[in-house]
This record gives structure tokens, C-alpha cells and sequence, in this order.
């Protein structure tokens, strides 16, 4: 009971505060980028469905969106912008379950509010939803789904850990290199799934374009799949490719003979 007390005081601090506003903030940045362009390419092909220009320049539109994205919160609240993303680090150990629940919170509000502006300021356009192709089954297309959250979230847990490609760097250009290999990541990927499920990765990402648009098909293809993926990076990361190392026994050396760093 104790620790539930700690936990939710620690969730409305003012550090928590900024953490959330940081999350809505980058998330409505991202879907904004996300269905904004895709808004933008139905409008200057009306008569087009689907073509090859529309689906590189939604690639583009998101790899820049989540990389500034992801840059601009990551010293605030660890640019998660996903609620997947959230998932796997609560799963690890990285945040706490209450703090990961308003976490959601703020990124699905940051979401559906991103929807609401692109809606009025297109003159009432339809907002997008992401969608599977009439060629795949739910099943196949929460897989999908899985796999290229899978490919997102280990990418997100090898750019932010120490022993991996970020070296223990610290500063805005590591931060910037981290969030640019997030947005690539995510580029490639919405190359080559975008025309079978729109290859989401984020829940948040599906859910605003559903609430705005009153329309919820396949919704659980674009929660489980996701987050099915998000656990296995998380797990694969932490277990098999970087395993914890257990902290050596405390010696007896001289106060000069070692250097201890702490993480607050």
C-alpha cells in the first residue's frame, strides 16, 4: 500500500507533469505528420485510391514526424510516442504501470486531438483509418503488425541502451542520431507494409483516426499485433542480445582506488 502511495505521488509530480504534456505534444506532432499527409495526397489526387507517390510521401511524412518527434521528448519523458513502446518498458522494468497508464492517456488524447485539427482544417475532410488489404485476414494482418513493431521497438531499445550502438553517449547529437534512426526505422517500414495493414506499429497512431472518423474496423489488429511485438523486442533485447550483468561485490579498495557513477 505503501508503494502504491509513493508510486501515485510520484505520477502527479511535476516532473511526471511535464512528461505527459511532452507525450501529448510529440504524439499530436507524429499523427498530425501521419494522416495530415495522407489527407494532403487524397487531395491533389482525388481520382487516385491508392498509388506509389501517396505511400512515399506518407513514408517520408512519418519518418520526419516521429524523428522530430521522438527528439523534442526524449529528455522530458524518453519519446516513447506509442503506446507499444510504453508497454515494453513497463514490461521491463523502465516505468511504472501507473505512470505507463497516463502515459496512454496523454498520447491517445495527443492522437485524437491531432485528428480533430486535420478534420476541421481540411474543410471537413475524412480523416484516414489504417486498414488491412482485402487480400489478408485479421490474423495475418495483427502478425504483420507484430513483426514491424517488433523491428520499431528493438530498434527504440538499441539506440537508448548503454551497451548498444549509443555507447553510453549523452548530448543533442546522440539524442538526434537515436530519434533519426527511429524515424528510418519507421520510414522503411511504412515502405514496405504500408498497402497491406498501413503498417501503424502505434496504437495511438490507429485509435485517433477510429474516434474522429466514428469508424473502428480491425482496431484490435492494431492493439494486439502491436503490442504482442513490443513485449517479444523488449524481451529479446534485454534477455538475449543485451542480458543484465549482475553488479560486482562491494570491495574494500581505497576511496582513490575506484569510481563509482550513479543513475538518479
Amino acid at each position: 500500500m505503501a508503494n502504491l502511495r509513493v508510486h501515485m505521488q510520484r505520477c502527479f509530480s511535476p516532473l511526471a507533469l511535464r512528461a505527459y504534456f511532452a507525450e501529448f505534444v510529440s504524439t499530436f506532432l507524429f499523427v498530425f505528420t501521419a494522416v495530415g499527409s495522407t489527407v494532403s495526397a487524397r487531395m491533389l489526387t482525388p481520382d487516385a485510391t491508392s498509388d506509389v507517390a501517396s505511400l512515399v510521401a506518407a513514408a517520408i511524412a512519418q519518418a520526419f514526424g516521429l524523428f522530430a518527434a521522438v527528439f523534442i521528448a526524449a529528455d522530458v519523458s524518453g519519446g516513447h510516442i506509442n503506446p507499444a513502446v510504453t508497454f515494453a518498458f513497463a514490461i521491463g522494468g523502465h516505468i511504472a504501470v501507473p505512470s505507463a497508464i497516463f502515459y496512454w492517456a496523454s498520447q491517445m488524447l495527443g492522437s485524437t486531438f491531432a485528428c480533430l485539427v486535420v478534420h476541421y482544417i481540411s474543410a471537413g475532410q475524412a480523416v484516414p483509418t489504417t486498414r488491412i488489404a482485402v487480400q489478408m485476414t485479421g490474423f495475418g494482418a495483427a502478425i504483420l503488425e507484430g513483426v514491424l513493431t517488433f523491428m520499431l521497438v528493438y530498434t527504440v531499445h538499441v539506440t537508448g541502451d548503454p551497451h548498444g550502438c549509443g555507447g553510453g553517449r549523452k548530448g543533442p547529437a546522440a539524442t538526434a542520431l537515436g530519434a533519426l534512426v527511429v524515424g528510418a526505422v519507421t520510414g522503411a517500414c511504412v515502405l514496405a507494409a504500408g498497402s497491406l495493414t498501413g503498417a501503424s506499429m502505434n496504437p495511438a497512431r490507429s485509435f485517433g483516426p477510429a474516434v474522429v472518423s466514428g469508424d473502428y474496423k480491425n482496431q484490435a489488429v492494431y492493439w494486439v499485433g502491436p503490442m504482442v511485438g513490443a513485449v517479444v523486442a523488449a524481451l529479446v533485447h534485454q534477455n538475449l542480445v543485451f542480458p543484465a550483468v549482475p553488479e560486482p561485490p562491494p570491495s574494500n579498495e581505497s576511496r582513490h582506488g575506484s569510481v563509482e557513477t550513479v543513475v538518479v
